[in-house]
């Protein structure tokens, strides 16, 4: 395998429950939301990593937190054999222009007051990566990619003038512009209509043939993950359970939580046999995560072990890591 492009290690985002104010007077305990909780997983040159699992589970503050657009409570992300966590200042200027994210929300995530040009050039503009002569060659080039044609159409809009599909393809252009080396991609196609995601995650997959980009794909859909990725992790209340090639994860899922979240995917033939693995409840509160294993209290398969020892991420064979107890040798 060739090295990492970017490795996490042990990572944690942990983030302070507000005291109220009697509870304060009491000297009671602060309490933390434990989002992210000591996640290890290595992501690949021009690999795409997929990341799913149900709302709530820190999918997308894992993203953030990898790339530091917040900063973490612990650990290390290990860019190049740099650790990100532990530089600052213009040095770090420099790295986060490698490290791109595209939020989830077009409507949210891109400001209605500045005109596409504006919003694709700010970034080159504040890294000063090319002359303000060449900004418009550069933006035309980027909404080309993203094939936002012909791209002086589009360069002197405004975003209330596009539709949701159109603004993610800006975002993307944004962040393709600074040409980097890595990108959160947070739910990328989750608000836009199904007529046009097909369009959006194509653009996304030539752009990594083209420019040897590096993807976390974030989704709460496995059936999309796999067709994006060529990994999948699957992180449940802050941890990843269970890790695999995309064709062996959805073929064989060793994990009960993979299980049911496959067998809650829709099959077009209501004939056709289905696997049911049935689990209960919610997702518990992450500022007080079960004992043990994080998913027995959910889990059809559950014993007493799991109650009292939380598994460990383990290789069950090549290349397919699961945290269970029930394939655990020892």
């Amino acid at each position: 395998m060739p090295e990492p492009l970017i490795r996490a290690l042990n990572v944690k985002k942990y983030f302070p429950v507000r005291m109220s104010f009697t509870g304060s007077l009491r000297g009671e305990k602060q309490k933390w939301v434990k989002a992210v909780d000591d996640i290890s997983v290595d992501i690949y040159p021009r690999e795409i990593l997929g990341l799913a699992g149900e709302s709530g589970s820190g999918k997308t503050t894992f993203g953030r937190t990898l790339i530091r657009l917040i900063e973490p409570t612990g650990g290390s992300a290990i860019y190049k054999g740099v650790d990100i966590y532990k530089i600052k200042g213009s040095e770090l200027k420099n790295y986060r222009r490698k490290l791109q994210i595209i939020f989830q929300d077009p409507y949210d995530s891109i400001n209605p007051r500045l005109t596409i040009r504006d919003v694709v050039a700010e970034g080159l503009l504040i890294n000063k990566l090319v002359s303000k002569d060449k900004i418009d060659e550069e933006v035309s080039k980027a909404l080309e990619d993203v094939k936002l044609t012909p791209p002086e159409e589009f360069i002197n809009r405004y975003p209330h003038e596009l539709s949701g599909g159109q603004r993610q393809r800006v975002a993307i252009a944004r962040a393709l512009v600074l040409r980097p080396d890595f990108i959160v991609a947070d739910e990328p196609v989750s608000m836009l209509d199904v007529s046009i995601r097909a369009e959006v995650l194509n653009v996304m997959l030539e752009l990594k043939e083209k420019y040897g980009i590096t993807f976390l794909f974030i989704t709460h859909d496995l059936a999309l993950a796999k067709h994006m990725s060529d990994r999948i992790a699957v992180m449940y209340l802050g941890k990843v359970v269970e890790l695999a090639d995309s064709e062996k994860l959805i073929d064989n899922p060793l994990h009960p939580y993979t299980q049911a979240l496959i067998a809650a995917i829709p099959i077009p033939d209501p004939s056709a046999p289905k696997a049911e693995v049935k689990i209960k409840g919610e997702i518990p509160s992450p500022v007080n995560p079960p004992s043990g294993c994080r998913f027995h209290p959910r889990c059809p398969y559950a014993f007493d072990r799991c109650k009292v020892e939380e598994p460990k991420l383990k290789e069950v064979e090549p290349g397919h890591y699961v945290a269970c107890h029930l394939y655990d040798k020892s």
